[in-house]
């Protein structure tokens, strides 16, 4: 019976995969279509960390429901957004998040950033619901230095690496770490590569957003070409023209944001604030705009309208495509 039932579903994503090569997609007046949304679950986090950009958020006024999350889900995935990613804050703190995965529209690839604190314990419900894949922030395998960075409690180092395992044996694959490159942590590097081949994990090598002059900034420009010279391989992945070295099983992906014109110019996603707003732009927050309901036809306007308040905010290397017959 198991064989059977897994054979039907497999058969089910593979029609679900044709059928969404069919559906709509979202593209904005530079050409940039749109296939992903993160929505931040919560402004409410466990940790201080020093680098913490609160995903672009200025004072959230309160916490969007569950009933409007699932709705923009089931809105942005009948527009042709084909992944989404949960975020916070740290969204494990939303009691009601293994509920809320389970009600996404079946085919959106559903992913979660989390710090790994309290993941161990929620792993496997997770996976149960119908969570995929898990991002886990990973700044030092150092206690002085992670503590440094994150303003963690004690034993919290081991907790995101016994969240990781749980992520693992769950089934939550592959797993991304994510580690803001920082002067306190950048001769991390060969360790952390080390860490993530050892454990089958991809390491995502992220450029500090340094945009209030924290001074706290890594070379990662330094390190990536340190990658170039050791790679077997490199890919560029169509996301932000990102870069992907493959060195000797492990796998390395480097974001880098700062000043980047084809970072902008490649970008494929839409954003919803902690408190209900559709967020076009990490880095602006002068052209949002409020949801302000459940209703999935109205929530289709207003991303349609976001969408089209989309623009790269690092340098003039678009303009704005053509409409038919003009």
């Amino acid at each position: 019976m198991r064989v059977w039932r897994a054979a039907i579903y497999a058969n089910i994503l593979i029609l679900e995969a044709t059928l969404a090569a069919f559906m709509p997609t979202m593209v904005d007046s530079f050409g940039r279509k749109v296939t992903g949304l993160r929505i931040a679950l919560t402004p409410r986090c466990n940790l201080k960390c020093i680098y913490c950009h609160h995903e672009g958020e200025v004072k959230p006024q309160r916490e969007i429901s569950g009933e409007m999350v699932v709705s923009v889900a089931r809105a942005a995935a009948d527009l042709g957004v084909r992944s989404l990613k949960f975020t916070g804050g740290e969204p494990l703190l939303r009691s009601d998040l293994a509920d809320l995965v389970s009600r996404i529209p079946r085919g959106l690839d559903i992913s979660l950033t989390t710090n790994g604190i309290l993941l161990e314990k929620q792993a496997m419900r997770l996976a149960d619901a119908g969570l995929d894949r898990v991002n886990v922030s990973l700044d030092s395998l150092r206690p002085d230095v992670y503590s440094a960075i994150t303003g963690c409690r004690e034993g919290d180092l081991e907790r995101v690496l016994a969240g990781i395992d749980a992520a693992n044996s769950a089934g939550l694959v592959p797993i991304k770490l994510n580690v803001v490159v920082l002067k306190m942590n950048e001769a991390e590097v060969p360790q952390l590569i080390e860490f993530a081949r050892e454990h089958g994990l991809i390491l995502q090598l992220i450029e500090l957003l340094d945009l209030h002059g924290l001074g706290v900034s890594g070379d990662i420009e330094a390190i990536e070409r340190g990658l170039q010279a050791k790679a077997d391989h490199v890919r560029t992945r169509e996301m932000h023209r990102r870069k992907k070295y493959f060195l000797d099983g492990a796998e390395v992906e480097v974001v880098r944001p700062m000043d980047n014109t084809e970072f902008c110019a490649n970008c494929t996603r839409l954003r919803v604030t902690s408190d209900g707003k559709i967020k076009p732009c990490l880095l602006r927050s002068d052209n949002l705009i409020e949801i302000g309901t459940c209703d999935c036809e109205r929530i289709k306007e207003l991303l349609q309208e976001a969408n089209m308040r989309r623009e790269p905010y690092f340098g003039k290397v678009l303009t704005p495509a053509k409409s038919k017959g003009s």
